[in-house]
């Protein structure tokens, strides 16, 4: 069979989380997905299978701001003001966050912050 990569590894913890955590239209699913160069974050009404909001280090109004420069905390906690702030707008205020079978730590605890800070309750 072989060694799993890192990536594999990741990929089977996430579908353990995402056996326990399922996102509804009053409480949809904040999903992290994250890269060497940038972050990106979904808010996903799994009832319905659509994304609801987005955003990432690719967005304008972050790119201008981080410099390019995506894969640090700060960009990852402006990257989870900017979703928590576009949840807010379309009336979402509570959600389930679902990690992407990475640990808590670093850049997905500083996205999670930026959320919170910015009004999301989970």
């Amino acid at each position: 069979m072989g060694r799993k990569d890192r990536n594999t590894k990741r990929d089977l913890r996430h579908r353990r989380v995402r056996a326990k955590v399922f996102g509804t239209s009053e409480r949809p699913r904040l999903n992290v997905f994250r890269s060497s160069r940038h972050i990106y974050a979904q808010v996903i009404d799994d009832e319905m299978g659509t994304t609801l909001v987005a955003a990432s280090t690719l967005d304008p109004e972050i790119r201008s701001e981080i410099g390019g420069n995506g894969g640090n905390k700060e960009a990852a906690r402006k990257v989870g003001l900017l979703i928590g702030q576009r949840a807010m707008g379309k009336g979402i205020k509570k959600v389930v966050f679902d990690r992407g079978g990475y640990d808590y730590h670093g850049r997905v605890a500083a996205l999670a912050d930026g959320a919170r800070e910015s009004g999301l309750d989970f």
